[in-house]
């Protein structure tokens, strides 16, 4: 049976048969801990003469007190907190254990190139990856800038106009490049035959030269690293670097995702017909004899000896010069007849700037303040013949292996890329007819090439998007001083384990939002 008081906070349950408790002579044990509890079963005895049993130790023959199970809430708010549990566990697995390490893409090199040339002044920006490939960057082309105005060598009697006419073409590359990468962006300016004509003549006004164009570079934010003059055998060599490269004749991309390198045989040559000179540069088929003809390169973990020679004064312009002061002292009369020059020209030029050049060697007449008259007459034979006139094809009568004006030369072998270019202006269209014949003169009668070697000649500007000529090869060069940078490390995942890895992080969300919908939505049983 049942019984209560209000002293007690719970019902008291006698066991049948032991009699009715006297509830008034038992009473709470207070501790001094202050917890309070039910007095012992002995205690109780004590005080009401009758045995009271205790949870532990039921009387035999007696049935438990009756239990209260989960109800339907508490189970499915317990399986849903399990399965986010196992589904985050199992996430967790994934992303960390099953996790590689991948190189992150490297980094972008910037470099800015002038080229100083006879005529005009370009500039080139080039980008290369910092981690390189067999310590040479793998550089392309991304502007080139033709500056206002001609070439600095120009500017003789005004210095500090050569290095303003820079500023222009300058700016727009500092846009182009990151601000943050400009302190670390190298900067060269590499003047070629214009400069060495001027530097013959007159070393203290290309010293002058030289000091403004550095002053002006040197106030930009980039690492310049100097204005300086350009070997023509350099110039060649470099040339030759840069049509093999755009051309992938140095370095190619394979289809198993890997720089290689292609059969040395593939190599081609280098022509570059410029204003002031004109270089030539390949691979010949034996031995160099003459070691002040040869350059050796090492691009991509190997290396290069090619031949190249520059000619200077044998450029388009000082060419057209030449031959111009050739007809003037052939002369006798004031009225010059051109045989290059198109039936019906008639023109008059500057005797002073026709004599003003090294290359003119020419004794130039008494008055050079007088004009000169010139007439065209069109005469394609008498124009070879002027032109023949320039070489000095005698000094190599007897000799092997020697083109002309006594430069010995090895055969040409292999294909040949010639960088060309004409202005366009209607100026110069009196002009074309030497240019050209003077260009088939140089190929056939000085370099040699023949009617079976004529085909493999192609005339080009660009090449793979990228212009031809001295600046991308230097590019490539300087790239071997550039440290390279190694691509930074970082934690990835497979494709597959990826989306594993996305699935039980939904699985998840899924569970843990499932769990607090029960938690809050749920009634009460």
């Amino acid at each position: 049976m049942w019984h209560s008081r209000g002293a007690l906070p719970n019902p008291v349950r006698l066991w049948p048969g032991l009699g009715t408790c006297p509830l008034t002579q038992l009473r709470w044990a207070v501790r001094a801990s202050g917890r309070t509890e039910w007095p012992s079963r002995a205690a109780a005895s004590a005080a009401s003469g009758v045995w009271v049993p205790t949870a532990a130790h039921p009387p035999a023959g007696a049935s438990p007190a009756p239990t209260m199970g989960l109800t339907w809430k508490e189970r499915v708010l317990t399986a849903l907190l399990g399965a986010a549990a196992a589904s985050g566990l199992t996430t967790l697995i994934l992303i960390l254990v099953e996790a590689t390490n991948v190189l992150l893409p490297a980094d972008t090199k910037f470099g800015i190139v002038f080229d100083a040339g006879s005529s005009h002044t370009s500039l080139f920006v080039y980008q290369w990856p910092a981690d390189k490939e067999n310590n040479t960057g793998v550089v392309s082309q991304v502007l080139a800038c033709q500056v206002e105005g001609p070439g600095i060598s120009s500017y003789t009697s005004d210095p500090a106009q050569a290095g303003e006419s820079l500023q222009g073409c300058l700016e727009e590359a500092l846009a182009l490049i990151p601000e943050a990468q400009h302190q670390e962006t190298p900067m060269f300016l590499g003047a070629t035959a214009g400069m060495r004509l001027l530097s013959q003549k007159n070393s203290s006004q290309a010293r002058d030269i030289f000091v403004a164009v550095t002053r002006v570079l040197s106030q930009s934010p980039v690492d310049f690293r100097g204005a300086e003059l350009l070997a023509g055998q350099d110039e060649g060599a470099l040339g030759w670097i840069t049509i093999n490269y755009v051309l992938g004749m140095l370095v190619k991309y394979s289809f198993s995702g890997e720089w290689i390198r292609p059969p040395e045989g593939t190599l081609v040559g280098a022509l570059d017909m410029g204003g002031a000179s004109t270089q030539l540069t390949f691979v010949p088929g034996g031995p160099i004899l003459h070691k002040n003809t040869q350059a050796t390169l090492r691009l991509y973990g190997y290396d290069h000896s090619i031949y190249t020679h520059s000619y200077l004064c044998f450029g388009r312009d000082q060419m057209l010069n030449r031959l111009l002061a050739g007809l003037v002292q052939s002369s006798l009369a004031p009225l010059v007849r051109h045989p290059c020059y198109h039936s019906g020209y008639q023109g008059t030029l500057s005797l002073a700037s026709l004599y003003e050049s090294p290359c003119v060697h020419s004794t130039a007449p008494l008055d050079l303040t007088q004009n000169l008259s010139v007439e065209g007459t069109g005469n394609p034979g008498a124009c070879v013949s002027a032109i023949r006139d320039l070489f000095d094809f005698l000094s190599c009568e007897g000799q092997e292996d020697c083109a002309f004006n006594g430069i010995y030369q090895p055969p040409v072998r292999g294909q040949f890329y010639v960088e060309a270019s004409s202005p366009g202006q209607d100026r110069w269209l009196r002009d074309y007819c030497a240019s050209g014949l003077y260009i088939l003169t140089l190929l056939l009668e000085g370099y040699g090439f023949s009617e079976d070697t004529w085909p493999s000649i192609e005339f080009r500007k660009q090449a793979g998007g990228t212009d031809i000529g001295w600046t991308l090869g230097y590019m490539l060069n300087l790239t071997n001083m550039v440290p390279a940078e190694a691509p930074a490390q970082w934690r990835a995942e497979s494709y597959n384990v990826w989306v594993a890895g996305v699935v039980f992080m939904v699985l998840t969300l899924v569970a843990v939002l499932g769990a607090a919908a029960v938690q809050l939505l749920w009634p009460q049983d």
